[in-house]
């Protein structure tokens, strides 16, 4: 396998499939099977789940909701979605556990850092709720920091575009596709894989990002196979 261990990251609005929001149990279940099939192979996977498709802090707060308000309530959202992520994958025989940044023992354990890296060790899916626990910080800033907390060998980033572009291509038809790219391009053409604050702290710490298509089927596991798939961000 190209990797031992990996974040994956996902976006909460990946769960919302064709729905407008809420989560799609099929996606659901679709999501579910690609990581079972990976853990089968002896991958260690982490997981942070973004909670934009049951509330983001940034919108409440356009609309006059105190923006660290609005940010709590974005944690709760992600924990949430790492709920139902935990029971569609345990449902399928791959045990899991639920780590919170903020306090919730009655359905998770807190996140300590030696804690989580001992559950993946035992083969069990390690799922990071609550992001950092602190308001302003996006799950993309949460996603890099837990992945360097447990010595992640990449991030990957799934998506339901294929790569990194030019331009969006789901809004500009000529927008051409990179396979590998550095970080130091990424910020000369103000390519928004991330937010500011995770793509340094991934830059810094020469941690990659690899963005690819979360929703075919058989991707993730062509990937660990050592697939060229996607777009991967390297110190090049």
């Amino acid at each position: 396998m190209r990797y031992k261990r990996i974040l994956l990251k996902l976006s909460g609005e990946a769960l919302m499939g064709n729905n407008q929001y809420g989560i799609d149990p099929k996606r659901l279940a679709e999501y579910a099977q690609e990581i079972k099939t990976a853990v089968d192979t002896g991958l260690e996977i982490a997981i942070v789940i973004g909670g934009g498709n049951i509330f983001r802090g940034i919108s409440g707060a356009a609309q006059g909701m105190d923006r660290v308000q609005g940010d709590y309530m974005g944690m709760l959202a992600t924990c949430i979605n790492g709920m139902a992520l935990q029971s569609a994958i345990e449902s399928i025989g791959v045990q899991t556990r639920l780590l919170t940044a903020i306090k919730m023992e009655e359905i998770a354990e807190p996140f300590i850092k030696r804690r989580a890296v001992r559950h993946l060790e035992k083969g069990r899916v390690v799922i990071f709720g609550a992001g950092t626990g602190n308001p302003y910080f996006t799950t993309d800033t949460a996603s890099v920091l837990r992945a360097i907390e447990i010595q992640a060998d990449v991030i990957l980033k799934g998506t339901r575009v294929d790569g990194i572009y030019t331009a969006d291509p789901e809004k500009d038809r000529t927008a051409t596709k990179f396979d590998s790219i550095s970080y130091k391009e990424v910020l000369n053409k103000g390519l928004k894989i991330m937010d500011s604050t995770a793509f340094t702290l991934s830059q810094e710490n020469s941690l990659p990002i690899l963005v690819f298509d979360m929703n075919t089927q058989g991707n993730l596991q062509k990937l660990i196979q050592g697939e060229d798939i996607g777009t991967i961000v390297t110190d090049k």
